[in-house]
């Protein structure tokens, strides 16, 4: 069964994955408006042809009377406006507590929200699906979960809390860049996993979320490529087709990027499968080598 897109949608925090969804859907005939707080990502919405843009701040309150549709879906895939902790609550709490506010007793139908895998806790390698405890969460996987439990409490119609892995595609290939600019050095281990996504993969399933015809149950689904993969594996890949020598790492050294995420990443790999047998969805890239093969190939210039 290919893909129907809804009629309308409007979509909060539209910024590299929400763009992407906002073609795909304009290009299937929906109306689509957006919310952003980034003038430069307005106006190239506009010029995309969005039915409406607002500039404002999620977390805010006065572009509730400023939206002017109706919408039949609702995605909020939000990312966080910097500011370490508080940076998260404002995007994600604060975010979703205006979105349900906003909502109150319109018409939309489905409600799909891009969360993180980020809440997971688990090392040493294991395999980690939905069902995993999440009580030490890192604090600011904590502020995800509140957020993810605001939208199940509010129960709309159908929700779905897509928790993405790292996300990479067209733009964004950070791992190209250490490799092309890192002077043979990259800060950190490279022995625990990477789980990731390319962008394709998540416009794909949330696609999939929206089709009003499909009917998977409420709930939380992760996304991420079948083959989890060492970091180091990733990096010696890349260096190969890239031309370049394989870097080796500074477990001592901690990028700027990985003291964001407390100095180390957990060594885990993120299980997919919920999401295919709910949704019959599969990555068009199921593992780094599919994904960056074309971006190692064309990949010219630095990634924001």
């Amino acid at each position: 069964m290919s893909n129907q897109v809804p009629e309308s949608v409007f979509i909060f925090g539209c910024g590299y994955l929400g763009a992407a969804l906002a073609r795909t859907l304009i290009a299937g005939g929906a109306r689509v408006g957006a919310l952003t707080r980034n003038p430069a990502a307005a106006q190239a919405l506009r010029e995309l042809g969005l039915a409406e843009v607002i500039e404002a701040n999620l977390q805010s309150r006065d572009w509730h009377p400023r939206v002017h549709g109706d919408y039949g879906a609702v995605v909020n895939c939000v990312s966080s406006a910097g500011g370490g902790l508080e940076g998260y609550r404002s995007s994600y709490l604060e975010g979703q507590r205006s979105i349900l506010e906003w909502l109150g007793g319109r018409g939309a139908r489905r409600y799909v929200y891009t969360s993180s895998t980020s809440v997971y806790p688990q090392d040493g390698g294991i395999e980690v699906d939905e069902e995993a405890d999440t009580a030490e969460a890192p604090a600011t996987g904590r502020v995800l979960l509140e957020s993810e439990a605001l939208l199940a409490a509010a129960r709309p119609e159908v929700f779905y809390i897509f928790r993405l892995a790292g996300i990479y595609g067209p733009g964004r290939h950070y791992l190209i860049d250490q490799v092309r600019e890192g002077e043979g050095v990259i800060p950190g281990r490279g022995d625990y996993h990477l789980n990731m996504i390319r962008l394709e993969d998540i416009v794909s399933a949330l696609l999939l979320a929206l089709d009003p015809r499909r009917s998977a149950p409420s709930g939380i689904y992760n996304l991420a490529d079948d083959c989890p993969a060492p970091k180091e594996t990733v990096v010696g890949w890349l260096a190969e087709r890239l031309g370049q020598p394989t870097p080796r790492f500074e477990p001592e050294q901690v990028s700027p990027r990985l003291a964001r995420r407390g100095g180390r990443m957990p060594d885990r790999k993120i299980l997919n499968r919920k999401a295919k047998e709910a949704f019959g969805w599969r990555p068009a890239y199921p593992s780094f080598r599919e994904g960056y093969a074309d971006l190692a190939a064309g990949s010219g210039r630095r990634s924001p």
